[in-house]
């Protein structure tokens, strides 16, 4: 039978076992609802997005930072599925799954060709696929950016191996422009310059050893494009995320602490993934003893693999792949209440995972029974990986239930505590949701968000100057949010403090020019503090952007009935 031995026959069942696999998967996604946390600025509450592709929207993608972000793809992308599947969280839940399928297809392609392995390319692939820390990257529909720029990266990778085996250009050139479109759907792809020289080390052998002389000028010359645009990405995101107050101000050695604790919290995570959430909140400052003890374990096992690169090129490669990749995210620049994400490792895990099955092969293959102890671990490993993710699914299947599953695993989860406030909310558990914002405010104050859904769940209880205590706190947390702006100037203007209610109103327009409801508020302070002709050019804005907003209409009229001289 040739099918059995045909190495060709094998790659084409793997590429099928590999998709089937992960459709059947992911399936219950179809299902799935979108979730409050980032789906509403990215799609539902968005209409850049929900009104589909249009050449507006494509301008409004590529002409500004938006989410404190700069990446106009991601955005097209959301956009193409408005188009096809309107606000059905379904269809685009079933784009991540198609999109993660063909990163994973692309790694094995790129592996197999790289490597010339064809087992151990389709298990590194495989554990790609099921592994439960990428659950959060395709069930989240917010996270199309990390399906999306790993598209491209694996792409650049794949372009980059026939560039280096068959010397063509077209291939090199192909690997930058992949390299851009990575960069336009997430930024944390600037690292990937750093694994074309891994790759060089091995498995394409162009670069002997680590001493610096062995690297030639010519390599480091084919790198020089892709190192100025992540720089230039790098400045982009940086200036965007700044501007956007996404950067917490915290202190260096608080960082430092955080980053070497969630690489060992990732590297845990990866070999036992229990206790998994949509998010850890950082508690600003780590044990000292236990951010030294990572560091030593880290540290260790850096050394050995460095004692080991001749003997095992690959431990060195995906380590360093591992622990370069997530340099941008590991919170040494800290953005977000986040310590650390599951979402972080989909481009990290890749080089973890070629170490861990590259090192079991060549730990098994000179010992009796070696295959056979080798394979009952694979599959073991394998069934294990799906059976977790299946579960791990299974909590993505409303908000309720994803937030829960966060405070259980992490009880004083701020973050987690405010979210699963605004689900009950949501689903009409007021009462429910009051309590869980006064937890999150308790642990931590500074947290804007909860400080703002508490005031706003005070004053649908009636307890109003408590409520705008807590809407005070949230507007001198976060002085850029333009919800809290305007929240806080309707408090103001219910009470006709017309000044306070200006300056909010005021700043909320500034931050969110296309929202009609602070463009009439702030044309209504305007009116009452005498600035007439200012305030009718608001009121035209606000049923410029809402035709049908009744009491704009009516305040315009009535303005212009009185000030004649306005029209």
């Amino acid at each position: 039978m040739t099918f059995a031995r045909s190495p060709k026959n094998y790659f084409s069942l793997i590429c099928l076992l590999l998709a089937l696999g992960t459709l059947v998967l992911y399936l219950p996604l179809a299902t799935h609802p979108f979730i409050i946390y980032d789906d509403e600025e990215y799609i539902t509450g968005n209409a850049h997005v929900t009104t589909g592709l249009s050449w507006e929207n494509l301008r409004w993608a590529f002409d500004g930072a938006h989410a404190a972000n700069w990446h106009p793809l991601t955005w097209v992308s959301h956009q193409l599925d408005a188009s096809l599947f309107g606000v059905n969280a379904g269809g685009h839940h079933m784009m991540n799954v198609g999109l993660h399928i063909a990163c994973t297809l692309l790694l094995f392609v790129f592996l197999r060709n790289a490597t010339g392995a064809l087992w151990r390319s389709a298990m590194v692939a495989a554990l790609f696929a099921w592994h439960p820390l990428h659950v959060e990257s395709v069930a989240w529909a917010s996270e199309r950016k990390d399906t999306l720029s790993t598209l491209f990266w694996l792409l650049t990778l794949l372009a980059y191996v026939c560039f280096v085996k068959k010397g063509s250009w077209l291939a090199y050139a192909a690997a930058l422009v992949c390299f851009a479109l990575g960069l336009m759907s997430k930024p944390m792809v600037v690292t990937l310059p750093f694994v074309l020289l891994l790759l060089d080390f091995w498995p394409l052998e162009r670069i002997k050893d680590f001493k610096l002389q062995s690297v030639n000028l010519k390599l480091l010359a084919e790198k020089i494009p892709f190192f100025a645009m992540a720089f230039a990405g790098s400045a982009v995101t940086y200036l965007v995320q700044s501007g956007a107050g996404a950067v917490w101000q915290t202190p260096l050695l608080d960082r430092l602490a955080n980053a070497v604790i969630a690489y060992a919290r990732y590297v845990a995570k990866l070999f036992w993934p229990s206790d998994l959430a949509i998010v850890y909140s950082h508690p600003k400052h780590w044990p000292v003893w236990l951010a030294l003890v990572c560091l030593v374990i880290l540290a260790a096992w850096t050394t050995l693999v460095l004692l080991r690169w001749k003997k095992s090129s690959f431990l060195a490669v995906g380590w360093f792949w591992f622990l370069g990749t997530l340099v941008p995210t590991i919170g040494i620049i800290q953005v977000g209440a986040q310590s650390m994400a599951d979402r972080y490792t989909y481009i990290p895990s890749i080089g973890f995972f070629i170490a861990i099955v590259w090192g079991a092969v060549e730990f098994f293959s000179n010992r009796p029974a070696g295959n056979k102890i080798l394979t009952a671990f694979g599959a073991a490993g394998l069934i294990a990986s799906l059976l977790m993710t299946a579960w791990q699914i299974h909590f993505w299947r409303d908000n309720v239930s994803l937030f829960r599953r966060a405070l259980e695993v992490s009880p004083n989860n701020y973050v987690a505590a405010n979210c699963l406030g605004k689900a009950y909310e949501k689903i009409g558990d007021p009462a429910h949701a009051l309590v869980l914002y006064r937890a999150s405010v308790e642990v931590e104050p500074r947290y804007p968000q909860s400080q703002f859904n508490l005031a706003m769940s005070l004053f649908e209880f009636g307890e109003t100057a408590e409520g705008i205590k807590h809407l005070q706190s949230a507007a001198a947390l976060e002085p850029r949010n333009p919800d809290i702006q305007y929240d806080l100037g309707v408090y103001f203007a219910q009470r006709s403090s017309w000044p306070d209610a200006l300056q909010c109103f005021s700043n909320a327009v500034a931050l969110r020019p296309n929202f009609a409801p602070a463009q009439g508020s702030y044309a209504s302070a305007l009116a009452n503090t005498g600035e007439f002709a200012k305030a009718v050019q608001h009121f035209r804005e606000a049923l410029r952007l809402q035709p049908d907003y009744a009491a704009a209409k009516k305040d315009l009229e009535r303005l212009l009935t009185e000030h004649p001289e306005l029209k």
